[in-house]
């Protein structure tokens, strides 16, 4: 990025690259609201040889706005929400368009008796194509590499459904509910029925 961006940078300016994990599947302005930061995380990425006060500077101005900061590696930080966040992404548009896809369901049927489950990866695949198909095709060493891997932790679950094991099955779901037990007790959902939403 700062490749790109680095030239057109006027001297004595600090271009700091930072990336606010906060926001929801709508996109614009109209779309910000008081409390979106708030106990949101804010990641910076600085370059080598930022300036440490100008660092400091942007690291206030991001808890101004109620977020918790972390700084990494602009590569680390791809991984990172390359499985937080793009995966998620890719596999909700993914699982949406095999549901319109599907001839022997009717696209009403998927729509009147979606589960929760499914309407959740409605709420993610209503995000702004342009945007990620820009951050699928800017991130793609990162996507891959995780893509990969969930490929193949995929097989196995699907192996194990054809083979009937279900000790292997609830090992899995056993280890990955806790993940989300541990995201609910650090603030960043809630465990509210329906996830607090009134509908």
């Amino acid at each position: 990025m700062i490749r790109d961006v680095g030239p057109f940078v006027p001297a004595g300016v600090h271009f700091i690259p930072a990336h606010p994990i906060a926001g929801t599947e709508y996109s614009g302005p109209e779309a910000g609201f008081a409390s979106l930061f708030d106990e949101r995380w804010a990641i910076l990425t600085p370059v080598p040889g930022s300036d440490g006060m100008a660092v400091d500077k942007l690291k206030t101005f991001w808890k101004g706005l109620g977020s918790q900061v972390d700084v990494m590696d602009s590569g680390h930080h791809d991984l990172v929400l390359a499985i937080t966040s793009h995966l998620p992404h890719l596999i909700a548009y993914n699982i949406v368009g095999t549901a319109h896809d599907l001839e022997k369901v009717t696209e009403g049927e998927v729509i009147k008796y979606s589960a929760s489950g499914f309407r959740d990866f409605t709420r993610i695949a209503a995000s702004d194509p342009t945007m990620w198909r820009d951050v699928f095709l800017n991130n793609r060493e990162a996507v891959l590499e995780v893509l990969g891997r969930f490929n193949d932790d995929l097989k196995i679950l699907q192996d194990a459904v054809a083979q009937g094991n279900g000790d292997l099955l609830f090992d899995t779901f056993t280890r990955t509910r806790a993940i989300r037990r541990a995201i609910v007790d650090l603030g960043q959902d809630t465990a509210a029925p329906n996830f607090g939403r009134k509908s």
